[in-house]
């Protein structure tokens, strides 16, 4: 009896869930149908290819053969057909609203079709823009490769007879090629020290046994003459590694030239005790590092800071140094007296910007690759370069400079723009004229070097 009325009772829940369900399908359905709708399960779903055809089908009876539709005016190489945008412009009203006036449906196909036409014309742009820039990419690879091939067939080979020459000086202008760049730096700048590739081991060796001692045994060292005391400067170049070419990501630890930087940087300062490491170093080496071997990196390394500019700025003569900030103001007044002028208004002295820029060469200061273009000419011309370099930028930004106060123009110098053309640079550089009052820049600058043993006071401030 219990069981029967159990049976009873869950044949009588489920029949009412049943017609339960039964009405609340009714009321749905009776609430689209009241909009002249159909539920959403049972509305169909249109191809958008399929409305677009249709209004393609409906524009040719319309007597609009003459209008390109919006496929057929699409370009063969441009894959863009804006289907989704088709759908909701171009979708005729529901059945239970007024269909679109005549105006307001030519008004929107107007408007797709505008919208068709600019997405085209901006396609085409953007593939113009590209093309142009594979273009350009190409004749710069092709100009690189033949003049590495001049310089590796013709000029390398005859280097002793060819590398004054009016055609090589030229060459040497436009920028040496990447593949050769480190070959003819290092012929360039030459070897006077006479420094071997055993040297260089030596004096490494000798920097690893200074990383590796103990911390108190160099302390009985340090009284010897104060020479060891600048070998001690060993641990300030771990620090000053990490910020060398931060960007690249390959000198600070664990990259792949980190150790090739800190060898070659700890190895001079045991060559050169009496200079030791002086921050800027690690830029000038790591520049080399890029371009050549190791051995052939330290002795270019070596070569280069023993000329008499970068001796005097990584010795810290001050004497000197002001020497050349003198020599390099005579050519600033000659070449851009406004701007002259104007830093002296503001007490902006040539040490606040320069200095930055010699200890470096321009390595730290300009984009790396314009940097590497600075070398090249450097390599040439030698030091008078550095300060030609100098004004050139001064005259690139000679009306932003002039219409700045002391504050910013000191910043602005201090951190250059990250983009600064190349060939606009060197355009400017080539404007300067390295001839104050009828003097060559050696003659100035020795000149200046003798006023300065006999006391005057052309040097003050």
């Amino acid at each position: 009896m219990a069981a029967s009325s159990l049976l009873f009772f869950i044949d009588r829940s489920l029949f009412a869930r049943k017609v339960k369900d039964s009405h609340s399908a009714e009321q749905r359905d009776a609430g689209w149908k009241l909009f002249g709708k159909v539920p959403p399960r049972e509305a169909p779903i249109k191809d958008p290819k399929r409305i677009q055809k249709e209004y393609e089908t409906k524009a040719s009876r319309a007597g609009t053969g003459n209008v390109m539709s919006p496929r057929q005016n699409v370009r063969k190489n441009l894959d863009f057909e804006p289907l989704s945008t088709t759908a909701l412009i171009l979708e005729d009203r529901p059945a239970n609203l007024p269909a679109k006036p005549a105006e307001e449906a030519e008004k929107h196909r107007q408007q797709y079709e505008e919208m068709v036409a600019q997405a085209k014309k901006r396609e085409l742009k953007e593939a113009q823009k590209r093309r142009k820039q594979l273009e350009d990419r190409c004749k710069l690879e092709e100009s690189i490769g033949s003049a590495a091939q001049t310089w590796n067939q013709e000029i390398l080979p005859n280097w002793s007879t060819l590398c004054t020459s009016r055609r090589v000086r030229d060459l040497w202008w436009q920028g040496i090629p990447p593949s050769v760049r480190g070959k003819v730096w290092s012929l360039a700048v030459g070897n006077d020290l006479n420094i071997t590739h055993e040297l260089y081991n030596i004096c490494l060796a000798r920097a690893k046994e200074k990383w590796t001692a103990p911390a108190s045994a160099p302390e009985a060292e340090i009284e010897d003459a104060g020479s060891s005391n600048r070998e001690s400067s060993l641990e300030l170049i771990k620090l000053d590694i990490s910020r060398t070419f931060p960007q690249l990501c390959i000198f600070q630890q664990g990259g792949p030239y980190h150790d090739v930087l800190h060898s070659i940087l700890g190895a001079y300062t045991c060559y050169r005790p009496d200079v030791g490491y002086v921050q800027g170093m690690s830029f000038i080496a790591a520049v080399l590092i890029l371009n050549l071997d190791t051995a052939e990196a330290f002795i270019a390394f070596s070569n280069l800071l023993n000329k008499p500019c970068q001796m005097a700025f990584f010795r810290v003569d001050h004497s000197l140094m002001l020497t050349y900030f003198a020599a390099f103001e005579v050519f600033f007044e000659e070449n851009l007296p406004k701007l002259f002028a104007h830093f002296k208004e503001n007490s902006l002295t040539p040490d606040i910007y320069l200095i930055d820029w010699i200890f470096t060469l321009y390595s730290k200061s300009l984009p790396l690759d314009l940097a590497c273009r600075v070398w090249d000419v450097f390599c040439r011309d030698g030091e008078e370069f550095l300060f030609r370099t100098a004004l050139g930028l001064l005259r690139l930004f000679h009306d932003v400079l002039t219409g700045m106060d002391f504050i910013h123009m000191a910043q602005f110098l201090t951190r250059l723009p990250d983009l600064i053309p190349a060939e606009q640079l060197f355009q400017h550089i080539a404007a300067v004229h390295m001839s104050g009052h009828n003097r060559k820049w050696a003659l100035v600058l020795q000149t200046l070097q003798k006023d300065v043993e006999r006391g005057s006071p052309v040097l003050k401030r």
